[in-house]
């Protein structure tokens, strides 16, 4: 039987509800009549709302009589049965973390996944806790646990990252996991964080059946190891040591106690740019009308997005992690420091967009604040000044600073805020100010926004603090060849808290570039890792 015939088609939103439509749009692009047309597959979806015009880029397959249907695997690879003791130690039981485990278990590899925190049905209850009392239980939050921080946030997979590994493989293993086959189809996908907890556990349990092992509540506090350096295992907080042959840390972006603990070890580490400013929140209803006009509300489009860079004198200020029809969460791992993020469900359905607003803080800025950029955590203690400055703005509780978006545009304080979705509460805050030189820049990006943008500025815009975890400051250096860490023979820094990745596809392909690795030092199917199924 044949392939299907592929055309590439633009499609007003209607169209995607037709499927007569559909098929008509189909059979014209291929320069065939429409009788010929046996049946229309969706591949691909991009919308395109760029000058006021909204399109729909679609990839259609075309069935003209016994060709094989394009159909998404929806099951994951079978994954050998393993035995015996782990070779392998994970720190962090985040994407990297879990795909390397997943990739080293195709290689034959059995490991050992070390996770602080909980399991996700456990985290529900602790997040629950610190958003309506402001509890929060320092293993088990927002960042930390099963999944990683991505676990309860918009479950974003869209990546830049196409070259460094098989986006597609990644995307292919969730839909086996139980994430919606929508995410092979669009452009942007995203999974829901209603939905991604269910894959996560069924990734775990499927790990778990082939023998490897998963350790929730498993807090480590050193890494051992011998003569040259070379890696031997880890100690937990417990005092119980985990002997290895590999060691491979992934611990996410928020994890400073392990980046303290790989200091004390004689790991090479250095400071990364990364960027800080606050979480902007509209009505989600403007959003749609800003980005689709008269079709705001059409079914076929869903609650709109954005994505805007600006740049000003004081450098760049760009969106990051966008949450349309989402909510602002709490998103502090530790007592008296106030840090938000946001999040989705699957439907996108809330009141509310919320995006974070940021500038990057470089080498400069630690040396104007008094830090020496040539220690690798000054970035962190830079963090960890106005976290701690936000908290006390917001009088504690994790009450969030928050102030008018036109009053920050402007440097004024906001009499009266907005209703918000984070549900601690805002207070008044002047955060042009707490922000210190990197309001000037924030402040600038906002009046060219609000100009371009009508409403943008509204009264029902909000600027809530702070949005300070984009991505870890810190890189664990690595050898670009065997991505073992230099002068510590054994260790493999990985994901988003080592410093190479930003996302939940770019850290699960990172996780498996490195179980590559690990498998061919140890002589497992390095070949398996990445392969097919």
């Amino acid at each position: 039987m044949r392939p299907p015939l592929h055309v590439r088609v633009d499609l007003h939103p209607d169209a995607l509800l037709d499927p007569a439509a559909l098929r008509r749009a189909a059979a014209t692009a291929a320069g065939l009549p429409e009788a010929a047309v046996a049946g229309v597959e969706l591949v691909h979806r991009a919308i395109d709302a760029r000058r006021g015009k909204v399109r729909i880029h679609a990839e259609l397959a075309l069935r003209l009589g016994d060709e094989v249907a394009a159909r998404p695997r929806l099951q994951p690879p079978v994954l050998t049965n393993m035995s015996g003791e782990p070779s392998v130690a994970i720190v962090g039981a985040g994407p990297a973390g879990m795909f390397c485990a997943w990739g080293l278990a195709r290689a034959g590899i059995r490991a050992v996944v070390l996770e602080r925190g909980r399991e996700v049905r456990a985290r529900r209850h602790d997040l629950a806790s610190l958003s309506q009392r402001g509890e929060l239980v320092a293993d088990s939050n927002y960042c930390f646990g099963e999944g990683g921080a991505g676990t309860f946030s918009d479950g974003k997979l869209y990546t830049r990252a196409s070259k460094r590994g098989p986006v597609r493989l990644v995307l292919q293993a969730l839909a086996g996991y139980g994430a919606p086959a929508d995410i092979l189809v669009d452009a942007r996908p995203h999974i829901g964080t209603n939905r991604l907890p269910r894959v996560i556990t069924a990734m775990r349990e499927h790990l778990a059946d082939a023998g490897a092992s998963i350790r929730f509540e498993a807090r480590v506090d050193a890494l051992l190891t011998g003569p040259g350096g070379q890696v031997r295992g880890l100690r937990l907080q417990s005092g119980d040591e985990v002997p290895a042959a590999a060691v491979v840390v992934a611990p996410g972006h928020s994890a400073r106690d392990v980046q303290r603990w790989l200091r004390a070890a004689g790991v090479r580490l250095a400071f990364k740019p990364f960027a800080l400013g606050v979480r902007v929140e509209h009505p989600q209803a403007l959003i749609d009308r800003l980005q689709y006009g008269s079709l705001a509300g059409h079914p076929a489009l869903g609650a709109a997005s954005y994505r805007l860079v600006e740049q000003t004198p004081g450098g760049a200020v760009f969106s990051f992690c966008m949450c349309p029809g989402g909510f602002i969460v709490p998103a502090a791992t530790d007592p008296g420091m106030q840090v938000v993020n946001g999040m989705s469900p699957s439907a996108r359905h809330g009141r509310f967009a919320n995006s974070g607003l940021v500038t990057e803080v470089g080498a400069a800025h630690l040396a104007r604040a008094g830090l020496d950029p040539a220690d690798p955590l000054a970035g962190v203690a830079y963090q960890a000044a106005l976290e701690a400055a936000a908290y006390a703005a917001g009088g504690g509780g994790f009450v969030a600073p928050a102030q008018g978006l036109a009053d920050l545009a402007h440097g004024r304080a906001s009499r009266e805020l907005p209703a918000t979705s984070y549900h601690r509460g805002l207070a008044p805050a002047r955060l042009d100010l707490l922000l210190g030189e990197l309001g000037p820049p924030l402040q600038h990006a906002l009046r060219a926004l609000g100009a371009r943008m009508p409403g943008f500025l509204g009264p029902d815009a909000v600027a809530v603090g702070l949005e300070s975890r984009t991505s870890c400051p810190v890189r664990v250096e690595r050898d670009p060849e065997t991505l073992e860490s230099p002068g510590t023979p054994g260790l493999y820094p990985s994901g988003e808290g080592a410093g190479f990745a930003g996302g939940i596809v770019s850290a699960a392909l990172d996780g498996l570039r490195v179980a590559e690795a690990v498998a061919r030092r140890l002589g497992g199917r390095a070949e398996a890792v990445t392969a097919d199924w």
